[in-house]
């Protein structure tokens, strides 16, 4: 006679064999367990990457559109705040909108605003020391409610210095402790989720530009200042001076003004520049002849030009430029004029001109940027 635990065992193991029947020899119709392997198993359909990346690009686009209608007061302030630091601009945030700080204070700096980056973590463990008076404290936080940066608050109002936010948010905290507040909110994320920093950050780092471009201008920065800070890369050769091309010691080619044809002919083909520079004492320019003026010359007077000076025959006004000449302006220069050449000159007493050397066209393809 089976007791009462023999029973519950045996329904308990007739229950799992049925539903493992079940389970090997499903008598569901077809259609229906094909749909639930799909809900089960299938993925989203990809999207469409080209699509994706046209909406990404146009969502900032549009976020960057936005900024121009807010420019006003408040971005001239921060302007005439930012041009007349005596110190330097701190720049400084959070996250992604420290990536972009970091750019910004690097294109500050660039233009001829000096600027730096403080961490505003690091800034609790030391990096304060990085704050002087004198200085320009933008702070960037798309909240304007980032703890990190409102602990810098207290020590930059100790000092005095005076704070510009860019945040999405003019009831921030940080906006309200902000000397100048530049609003860079953007109606939407690119992202997909609408979460990660995308539209945002351009945003952030259009207004930044924006700031170190308005600031450059406001302060006069030329293409020779601009140069002295790039030496190096594609872009130090462009900004490359022509006293740093040009020919001059010894190789620069000089005859003086009673010099004969034979004289000028022989220092053109020892110097191989196709011109030379006609010269009285002190090196003052009186003019030039090039390898074309000297064939003019034949072509004119054949034989009797063999008894000719140089000042006979000299271009008297030639086209110079001085030793601070960009190599683009330079060659600007040459393709307006149609020559090959230009000389670099000083001022002399009076309107005299002190030659100092020859740029030659192929000096400027040195520079392998054109």
């Amino acid at each position: 006679m089976l007791d009462i635990w023999s029973v519950c065992w045996f329904v308990v193991f007739a229950a799992l064999a049925g539903d493992q029947a079940d389970y090997c020899h499903d008598t569901r119709p077809a259609d229906r367990c094909a749909a639930m392997a799909s809900d089960t198993h299938s993925a989203p359909p990809a999207a469409d990457p080209c699509a994706t990346a046209r909406r990404v690009v146009a969502a900032e686009a549009e976020a960057v559109a936005a900024l121009a209608q807010r420019i006003g007061p408040e971005f001239v302030r921060a302007v005439e705040l930012v041009a007349g630091c005596r110190g330097r601009t701190v720049v400084t945030g959070m996250g992604k909108s420290g990536l972009v700080a970091r750019k910004i204070a690097a294109t500050l700096s660039s233009t001829g605003a000096p600027a730096l980056f403080l961490h505003p973590a690091e800034a609790r463990h030391g990096d304060l020391g990085m704050l002087a008076p004198g200085d320009v404290v933008l702070a960037l936080s798309y909240s304007g409610d980032t703890a990190e940066l409102l602990d810098l608050i207290g020590p930059i109002q100790r000092l005095g210095l005076p704070l510009i936010a860019l945040t999405a948010a003019g009831a921030s905290p940080l906006a309200r402790a902000a000397e100048v507040w530049l609003d860079v909110s953007v109606a939407a994320e690119a992202c997909h989720l609408g979460l990660a920093p995308t539209a945002s950050t351009t945003a952030a780092m259009a207004m930044g530009d924006a700031l170190a471009v308005a600031t450059a201008e406001r302060k006069g920065w030329t293409p020779e200042q601009f140069a002295q800070l790039h030496p190096g890369g594609q872009l130090g050769k462009r900004l490359t001076p022509v006293g740093e091309l040009m020919h001059a010691g010894a190789r620069l080619p000089r005859v003086p003004a009673n010099a004969a044809l034979h004289d000028v002919l022989h220092e053109i083909s020892r110097q191989g520049l196709g011109v030379t520079s006609v010269v009285a004492a002190g090196d003052e320019l009186l003019g030039v002849i090039s390898d074309g003026d000297l064939r003019r010359l034949l072509e004119g007077h054949g034989a009797a030009a063999l008894a000719m000076a140089a000042e006979a025959y000299m271009t008297r006004q030639p086209v110079c430029v001085p030793a601070e000449t960009l190599a683009p302006a330079a060659l600007r220069l040459m393709e307006e004029r149609k020559i090959t050449s230009l000389f670099v000159v000083a001022p002399a007493a009076g309107a005299a001109r002190r030659v100092l050397g020859v740029v030659h066209l192929h000096d400027l393809w040195t520079t392998q940027w054109i």
